[in-house]
């Protein structure tokens, strides 16, 4: 994906939760912002845990919203465009997010679904496929953002669930 593919965003409305979304990560990283002046340290790998769960929460929200407007039949394209290149932009950065500090998984224990970690060991053993995966995934949410029509943007975001599927079975645990 090139730099202008992610920073040429289209001329669409944002929704009010997208901004309060957006809102909400900014104040979250500037609250663990050291002032001007103080030592920087690196992020605790829980804080990072739960900026990635914020950041796939949202890429859920979206990818609802888009869903729910396909199998409604009730397709706005400019705003399933605009969540689109939203889940685009999330999908890129997010593999950015698994510094292998975050490398916490434990079997067999009760995971608190906010701070412990659902991530399979695999995404770091096979980093390439999973960081491989997520691009993948961030192209066809891409190509959704700029479908010219109903048929492209549906069959854009089928193969968007298609990646996000796959990803999610390979390095995902819930047990």
């Amino acid at each position: 994906m090139t730099n202008e593919m992610l920073f040429t965003a289209p001329s669409r409305r944002r929704s009010g939760r997208a901004i309060e979304g957006t809102i909400l990560a900014v104040g979250l990283i500037l609250a663990g912002s050291p002032a001007p002046g103080q030592s920087q340290e690196t992020p605790t790998a829980t804080d990072t845990i739960m900026a990635r769960k914020l950041v796939m929460d949202t890429l859920s929200d979206k990818m609802d919203a888009i869903e729910l407007m396909i199998s409604s039949d009730k397709i706005d394209l400019n705003a399933g465009q605009a969540d689109a290149n939203d889940v685009s932009v999330y999908l890129t950065a997010f593999p950015l997010l698994f510094p292998p500090s975050t490398n916490q998984w434990k079997p067999n224990v009760d995971k608190d679904p906010i701070t412990d970690t659902f991530a399979a060991p695999d995404v770091w053993t096979k980093f390439a496929d999973f960081y491989r995966q997520a691009t993948a995934a961030a192209k066809a949410a891409f190509t959704a953002s700029r479908a010219q029509n109903d048929n492209d943007f549906k069959a854009a975001v089928a193969q968007l669930r298609t990646g996000c599927n796959a990803c999610h079975a390979a390095y995902m645990k819930m047990d």
